[in-house]
């Protein structure tokens, strides 16, 4: 199977796009391994493909930084396109992050900030709280954003229940319902969309 968009082609092996080949150097590759966090490499460089193939469209946004992990694949393909990476977290972490919870970190120390956003994106991706209101919050706030051809990726996209939270999954459905994205992408619990019609549903 062979997959296009924005210009770049490259062989489906197993539903995901092999590496572009000016891929994220070995130095920043060690430094996103590194970093504290939950983002798998192979779907780390399917962000950096996604930021290079869409950073010329316009600024890529990250919503839900955490630690810096996925941060610096986007940041890598964006520096290599010009383009800026805007990052938005509350810095108190996801729902799961707080304390009682499975992944709560004492080391990790407000909000509205898409209400202030006005510029076109060339990429969104939402990595946020996962619960519905948070996951539908970032969508709202966010997905009106992304420019005519540009991409929405949403991570932790889980079909099974028993597999990981629901609320990043329901608002990919909502996106791909809404008749305005278009899947081009998938790579772990990581979906790319394109934005292809008008709206967010």
């Amino acid at each position: 199977m062979r997959l296009t968009y924005s210009g770049l082609t490259s062989t489906d092996e197993k539903g995901s796009l092999a590496t572009m080949q000016n891929g994220i150097s070995a130095q920043l590759a060690r430094a996103a391994e590194a970093a504290k966090g939950f983002m798998p490499a192979p779907e780390g460089l399917a962000l950096y493909d996604t930021a290079a193939a869409y950073a010329r469209r316009g600024p890529v946004a990250e919503i839900g930084t955490y630690c810096g992990k996925s941060t610096i694949y986007l940041a890598a393909a964006a520096r290599d396109a010009g383009q800026v990476v805007i990052t938005v977290d509350h810095h108190r972490g996801s729902e799961e992050n707080q304390p009682g919870w499975e992944y709560h970190d004492p080391g990790l120390v407000d909000p509205d900030v898409a209400g202030l956003w006005r510029t076109p994106l060339g990429m969104l991706f939402i990595d946020g709280g996962h619960t519905d209101a948070a996951a539908t919050a970032d969508y709202e706030g966010w997905a009106p954003w992304v420019a005519s051809g540009g991409a929405l990726a949403i991570h932790d996209v889980f079909p099974d229940p028993a597999d990981g939270g629901q609320a990043p999954y329901r608002i990919y459905l909502r996106a791909m319902r809404s008749g305005a994205f278009t899947e081009v992408r998938v790579q772990g619990s990581l979906r790319v969309l394109e934005r292809t019609g008008t709206g967010i549903g």
